[in-house]
């Protein structure tokens, strides 16, 4: 895909709309047209895509605070189109939970999916991040329900369904150490039914 620096970007459209203003008070329209039209053109992706892209390419590597600040040059993100709007959200998230912050992270893991994401991988991507913050949390039943939707939908990437099995595994180990929990309180009521016993009256 093609890809412009987004300083550069910044830079073309200052100079293609400030240009196409100054033809056109010296020579008329006509003349500032391709330069003006070049410029809203700019202008437009700017709002509609925002720097969503290449704040996710820094996000691949890791680099957090890189990925932020270019994020946060998305001076309107409500006029982004959906789908990067949901991605904005997503990369947000991740930046939250990155640094522990698991209430701000969930709340924009659940801004995300409140929009329409691109293909069923994204969605079950942001349904287990939401069931591992519920599980984090002890929420369990709602840990459990994002889970199972996640597993409802057709994922293609390799990563993703190893994090799928591994929250399985551990929904199923955390079962079984509840049901070890039970059998332990049975049988030690087994052993003590009555509760506490009386002892019995000296004469």
């Amino acid at each position: 895909m093609f890809k412009i620096n987004i300083y550069l970007k910044f830079a073309l459209i200052a100079l293609t709309i400030i240009g196409g203003v100054i033809l056109w008070s010296f020579y008329g329209f006509w003349y500032s047209f391709p330069l003006l039209l070049t410029g809203i053109i700019l202008l437009v992706s700017y709002f509609l895509l925002g720097t969503v892209q290449s704040a996710a390419e820094m996000i691949q590597t890791m680099d957090m605070d890189a990925a932020e600040k270019r994020l946060n040059l998305t001076a309107f993100p409500g006029l982004l189109y959906v789908s990067n709007k949901a991605f904005f959200y997503i990369i947000k998230g991740t930046i939250a939970i990155n640094r522990n912050n698991t209430n701000e992270g969930e709340e924009y893991f659940n801004k995300a999916l409140s929009l329409k994401l691109p293909t069923e991988t994204e969605k079950a991507m942001v349904l287990i991040q939401l069931a591992n913050i519920n599980a984090q949390k002890n929420r369990w039943t709602a840990a459990k329900k994002y889970f199972n939707d996640a597993k409802k939908l057709r994922v293609t990437e390799p990563q993703l369904k190893e994090q799928i099995d591994m929250f399985e595994k551990a929904l199923k180990n955390r079962g079984q150490a509840r049901a070890a929990q039970g059998m332990g309180r049975r049988g030690q009521q087994m052993m003590n039914p009555g509760g506490k016993r009386r002892r019995p009256k000296m004469r």
